[in-house]
């Protein structure tokens, strides 16, 4: 059984006629490390890994053995690259036509001058090119059929020269749907192989969804594919984009970014310098893009599309039948997708001749019209396929249209198909047989953009309105169903899901109902933003309570704000002051924490405030002052500090005669924090030791586990204290103490905090090798939220730690 670990395993587990969720659960093994494994993101698992699933499997000694010395071959060296991240696609071996193109890339990746006729760039005839020695002989061996790149590089332009950084080379592909950008691109990066030794990416931009890839998220796949790890990744855009441009500023990489939506989308990942190429796929030419050469493709022409077919079927089938072939190209409009979706029709059929398939594209009236005429010729094309589906695999493809997002599992479409897990996965795998769905990833699927429009012209023509209404609003409410169980794994009083609780994910940990989330957001955010056009106000809060705790730990998303927005509307279209007053509150932490829009979200909590006097609910105007003070946090004068301390001392107040135990520990704690801004240390000092003792007192009631990390913060405070008056050893020690508490419900940043307090009491006290460990765990707190700022601070006292302390003066 040979071959890589993930092809074996995902053989041995369908032999055994499991779901990639049966056998997580038979192995213990999460859904999301068995999907890297099958997809090859993970090569090498370790041997107990390898030893549980084998378990699972029930697997004879030598199927074992087989696994293990698979896993044993994959297992990376420390310093390899990472492996399956923006892989490009499969090639194409029977790659037709398109010489033009391909030369003019190469060029331009050589960085070799154009004719003016020639340079894309340069319609009135200006070089913009960066100036360069030629390859000797690359017109020569272009014209002899060799075109190909020179390996060597050792005459490559700019290799090892003086001078200025040269400017990156930027080429925009675009052209008509299924006209072959995304094939040329692949064909390109593949010839262009050798001349791009630091690698080759390819990322698409889904710029056919309604909601295409956004910038910062395209960057942060796009850094991790080139090897920084996600918690060194800034959680800030334009941080991003500075990272990813100083990354290939030094490297020399092809990028393909395929599918973009506009210039608005692209723009932040083009590099400004350095010897890389970017190739950008669009329908619509980049023309608001400075410095980007342009390469617009057309259809192919009638003697390039009758090769492409000749080279799918073999010259003995299209020789015997030439006026069949031309027929076939003509009807495809010789569109590359149409061709070689009916060439593979052909290939499939062995008994058939071009023109009897020409015959049956003929028969379809309206189809062969839809091929000559925009997005609607490729459905016709694809009907080809369709019509070779199981039943479940057809009521599976059509609903598919029905997903928000161009990813999914199983789970997904078993809901919208009405399927068992184990059918609808076999299904989706028929569909990915047959090219309708793409697989990045075992237990994961992506529909492409031409083919969705196809599928959703079937669910229209096939099945009524009313079944397909039915079918979004089962995916909804699963999707919300689901996303609110797991979002309960992080709020105080739920925890796991309730018994008897069963869905089609297993939710049976913290770990998977995070993963879930995450994997599934635009899912089940899309699913959120429907319920609300719906109206269904009151799922729309139940949702959104779900996710307050979690929000906390996933702060660097970026849709909090939209979130607890339609939340917040939602509660007031239930005409519920004191719950609107509630929701508005997240928001106001949303607007400090997410996007740093402080003065915004002190206006926000205030709205809050003024609701909930007029509900009379003065446990949410206690926490509306709370929100309000952590907003004006971010607000540097003196008068901002002022009222910050005034809306603490009000908002303890206000929850102290709620009964609220757990909001005022939290106000009283902002009371003390306040107190330090303002540099009154020694009160604040006073006023932590004091909440101190108070937190430590069994009967101040609440929830322990907040409570307990309520005392965490304060004994934090008291170590900020007595750092500020030099008292180290104290410090040391409070903070220490902080930590033991915090640790119990670990939050990134305050943890973070107290980590650096330590470190910076222990340096004072010559202790450097226990500073440094404090420091290092606090940058990978921070690099873990995305907060590269902060993380970039630590750095810094880490490597002051090397150099030698101020002498201090004898007292």
């Amino acid at each position: 059984m040979a071959g890589s670990f993930g092809t074996l395993l995902r053989s041995l587990r369908h032999a055994a006629k499991l779901t990639i969720e049966e056998l997580s659960h038979a192995s213990g093994v999460s859904v999301r490390a068995i999907g890297d494994m099958e997809r090859g993101a993970s090569r090498g698992p370790q041997r107990r890994t390898v030893e549980a699933l084998a378990d699972a499997l029930r697997l004879g000694d030598e199927q074992r053995t087989a696994l293990s010395e698979a896993a044993r071959a994959g297992r990376p060296r420390p310093d390899a690259p990472v492996a399956g991240a923006c892989e490009l696609p499969r090639g194409i071996g029977d790659f037709t036509g398109r010489t033009r193109e391909l030369l003019l890339l190469e060029k331009l990746a050589l960085r070799a001058p154009l004719p003016d006729d020639e340079d894309p760039a340069n319609p009135a005839g200006s070089a913009t090119l960066v100036s360069g020695a030629a390859r000797p002989g690359t017109d020569d061996a272009a014209s002899a059929g060799d075109d190909r790149p020179d390996p060597g590089g050792g005459d490559r332009p700019g290799v090892g020269s003086g001078g200025g950084a040269e400017a990156a080379v930027v080429v925009g592909v675009c052209g008509a749907a299924g006209v072959g950008k995304t094939a040329l691109a692949v064909q390109a990066a593949a010839r262009l192989a050798p001349l791009f030794p630091d690698g080759r990416f390819y990322l698409d931009l889904r710029g056919m969804d309604p909601v295409p890839l956004p910038p910062g998220t395209a960057l942060s796949v796009l850094l991790k594919a080139l090897g920084v790890p996600e918690r060194r990744i800034p959680a800030d855009e334009e941080e991003r984009a500075g990272h990813y441009r100083a990354l290939l500023r030094e490297r020399r990489c092809l990028i393909v970014l395929d599918n973009a939506a506009h210039e608005a989308q692209v723009r932040p990942l083009l590099p400004a310098e350095g010897p890389g190429m970017t190739i950008v796929t669009s329908r619509r030419p980049p023309a608001g893009l400075e410095g980007v050469h342009q390469v617009p493709l057309g259809h192919l022409a009638a003697d390039e599309s009758a090769a492409l077919l000749r080279a799918i079927v073999g010259d003995r089938r299209a020789s015997a039948d030439p006026d069949g072939v031309a027929q076939v190209a003509r009807l495809c409009g010789n569109l590359p997708l149409a061709l070689r979706i009916a060439g593979n029709r052909l290939q499939s059929r062995p008994a058939w001749t071009p023109g009897q398939l020409a015959a049956r594209l003929g028969d379809e009236g309206r189809r062969v019209e839809s091929l000559s005429a925009g997005d609607l010729s490729v459905a016709a094309a694809f009907a080809l396929s369709y019509r070779q589906l199981s039943p479940q695999a057809r009521r599976s493809f059509r609903r598919l249209a029905l997903a928000a997002a161009p990813g999914f599992g199983a789970p997904l479409a078993a809901v919208l198909a009405e399927l068992d897990l184990f059918t609808a996965e076999e299904a989706l795998e028929e569909l990915v047989d047959l090219g309708l769905l793409q697989s990045p990833y075992a237990g994961r699927y992506r529909v492409h953009d031409l083919v969705r429009l196809f599928a959703r012209a079937r669910l229209a023509e096939e099945e009524p309105i009313e079944a397909h209404r039915e079918a979004r609003r089962r995916m909804d409410a699963w999707l919300l169903e689901v996303a609110t169980v797991a979002g309960r794994w992080f709020e105080p009083g739920y925890g796991a899901p309730p018994p008897g609780w069963s869905s089609l994910v297993e939710l049976d940990s913290r770990q998977a109902a995070e993963d879930w989330l995450r994997l599934e957001d635009e899912a089940w955010l899309a699913a959120l933003r429907q319920a609300a056009r719906s109206g269904e106000h009151g799922r729309v809060v139940e949702v959104a309570e779900a996710m307050h705790w979690f929000s906390d730990l996933w702060m660097h998303w970026g849709h909090w704000p939209e979130v607890f927005e339609l939340s917040a509307a939602a509660a007031h279209a239930l005409g519920d002051p004191a719950l609107e007053a509630a929701h508005l509150n997240y928001l106001s932490w949303a607007r400090t924490y997410c996007l740093g829009r402080y003065e915004e979200a002190e206006a926000t909590a205030l709205r809050a405030l003024r609701l909930a006097r007029e509900a009379g609910d003065v446990r949410q105007q206690g926490w509306s002052l709370t929100y309000a003070t952590w907003a004006l946090w971010g607000l540097e004068d003196q008068e901002s500090r002022e009222t910050a301390l005034g809306h603490a001392r009000r908002a303890a107040a206000y929850l102290l005669e709620a009964g609220d135990a757990e909001g005022y520990a939290q106000a009283v704690l902002s009371v003390g924090n306040c107190l330090r801004r303002l540099g009154r240390v020694e009160e604040a000092l006073e006023h932590d030791l004091a909440m101190v003792a108070r937190l430590s007192d069994p009967g101040f009631g609440g929830d322990r586990g907040l409570i307990t990390q309520a005392l965490g913060a304060a004994l934090d405070g008291v170590g900020d204290g007595y750092l500020a008056l030099g008292r180290w050893q104290e410090a040391a020690d409070h903070y220490a103490e902080a930590l033991e508490r915090l640790r119990a419900r670990p939050i990134g940043r305050s943890l973070a905090a107290s980590l650096i307090g330590l470190g910076r009491a222990l340096a004072r006290l010559g202790q450097a090798e226990e500073a440094r460990a404090s420091f290092e765990e606090a940058v990978e707190l921070y690099e873990g939220a995305g907060d590269e700022a902060r993380a970039a601070g630590v750095r810094a006292e880490l490597a002051a730690l090397a150099r030698p302390a101020p002498t201090e003066p004898a007292v």
